[in-house]
């Protein structure tokens, strides 16, 4: 599975960014795919899978901020991030994900993020 993220750069405090995420492989890992982030130095932050039902979960941090699209003919995920703040400075990275028995999300086969810097 090979999940690219891309769309990453650098964007003012207020500002808004669309990164993608393009699934090479199968159609089944394409309705799995959740985001997360990570700061260099810093763990894993969690930012949307898909719960069983298939229904996507964003964390409350951020809902309202960010959101989910999906081009079922590009086999293309969007997340849409606005209002944007240095926190949100990190690596995204797109993965195959679902939502845990721990009540977080857990991913995996994700390929190299894209780097998005908040800063005026």
């Amino acid at each position: 599975v090979q999940l690219q993220a891309s769309g990453g750069g650098l964007v003012q405090p207020g500002g808004s960014l669309r990164l993608s995420c393009k699934d090479s492989g199968s159609t089944l890992d394409y309705y799995s795919i959740g985001w997360f982030r990570q700061v260099p130095g810093k763990g894993r932050e969690e930012i949307s899978c898909i719960r069983s039902d298939g229904s996507t979960y964003i964390v409350d941090s951020m809902q309202g901020r960010f959101t989910l699209a999906r081009d079922v003919e590009k086999m293309t995920v969007y997340l849409q991030m606005s209002s944007l703040k240095p926190e949100d400075t990190a690596v995204y990275h797109c993965a195959s994900s679902w939502f845990g028995a721990g009540g977080v999300c857990e991913y995996s086969s994700w390929g190299k993020g894209t780097l998005v810097t908040v800063s005026s």
